[in-house]
């Protein structure tokens, strides 16, 4: 296993990124897994090593990258529920900047990076997002869905909204497959935001699977935060790899 840090041109900069490829020459099958809203850092490290442990070379971009290279802000206090409002004072401003037109942009910056590599297999990539990471993971597909076989976001937030952007009214230029794994209980994707997400996926004729992880939080994934669940987590990464083996086998 290896992970190194790399740059991405981009028509905006620089993009720094982790890649986590497994050892060998391949060619891989790759996966861009999308970040949420707190940034690069050694859990998404490990995420991306699990997923490369399957024979897959993983891309994790920073996709605040015009904002500086990461780490932009001070995590060491991530697990106390209490400073998550500090935090998010910062974060807001960047994660609105991520419009779809930027998100398009930049996926196309990634898509081309990983095309140039000698180690990717050719052919369409897969993304994996986890919370506004999964709903980006969503615009990427609807910007470039020939270019992405598969997408899966986990405790995605804000899929479903009034504005006339939503990610759920572009998903009928998709072609390939999607997963859902909401959170319960999650104010950001609510039972009634699924439903229509769904209706909106079954109008347009997408493969997809939509499920809830019951009792499990917002950002259940992140081992790193308080809510955590390691029960949810692991029905993920089943999940997950249920995809990526359909969508990109490695054998």
């Amino acid at each position: 296993m290896q992970t190194t840090t790399v740059d991405i041109p981009t028509d905006d900069g620089v993009a720094d990124a982790t890649l986590s490829r497994p050892d060998g020459n391949g060619p891989f099958p790759a996966v861009l897994l999308f970040m949420d809203a707190f940034g690069p850092r050694p859990r998404l490290v490990e995420m991306a090593e699990r997923i490369a442990a399957q024979g897959y070379l993983v891309l994790t971009p920073h996709l605040f990258y015009r904002g500086g290279r990461a780490p932009l802000f001070d995590l060491s206090r991530l697990g106390e529920p209490d400073q998550r409002g500090a935090l998010f004072e910062q974060i807001m401003p960047l994660i609105g900047a991520l419009t779809p037109k930027v998100i398009s942009r930049d996926t196309a910056a990634y898509l081309d990076f990983l095309a140039a590599r000698d180690d990717v297999r050719p052919g369409p990539v897969a993304i994996t997002g986890y919370c506004m990471g999964g709903t980006n993971a969503l615009r990427a597909v609807e910007a470039h869905p020939d270019r992405i076989a598969a997408v899966a976001s986990f405790h995605g937030g804000r899929i479903v909204t009034d504005a006339p952007d939503s990610p759920h009214l572009g998903v009928g230029s998709i072609t390939g497959e999607v997963y859902l794994g909401h959170a319960d209980n999650d104010q950001s994707m609510t039972p009634e935001q699924i439903a229509t997400l769904e209706k909106a996926l079954d109008a347009a004729g997408v493969r997809y699977r939509s499920e809830v992880y019951e009792g499990a939080h917002h950002g259940f994934t992140m081992a790193d935060t308080p809510m955590y669940d390691e029960k949810a987590t692991e029905r993920h990464w089943t999940a997950l790899f249920d995809v990526l083996g359909r969508a990109l086998p490695t054998g």
